[in-house]
């Protein structure tokens, strides 16, 4: 069995209705379990999040599904 690692992603992305749940969504059908998280409403219409994260699965294709959604801006 894999060991769980623990990550930081920050994504910013549009905030469009069902863009949070979509990205937790992705989340967790891609094994990642999120330890906290930040997010931060911005007047231009976007959102940050930061996540703490642990998961088994590799790291980088998480960010790639992330990064395909459609509000998503930057996945780091």
């Amino acid at each position: 069995m894999n060991q769980q690692t623990q990550h930081q992603l920050t994504i910013k992305a549009n905030d469009a209705l069902g863009t949070l749940e979509r990205i937790l969504r992705v989340i967790r059908h891609r094994g990642g379990h999120i330890e906290s998280m930040q997010m931060q409403t911005f007047e231009n219409n976007t959102i940050t999040m930061t996540l703490h994260l642990t998961t088994e699965r590799s790291l980088s294709t998480l960010q790639n599904q992330v990064a395909k959604l459609e509000d998503v801006i930057t996945v780091e």
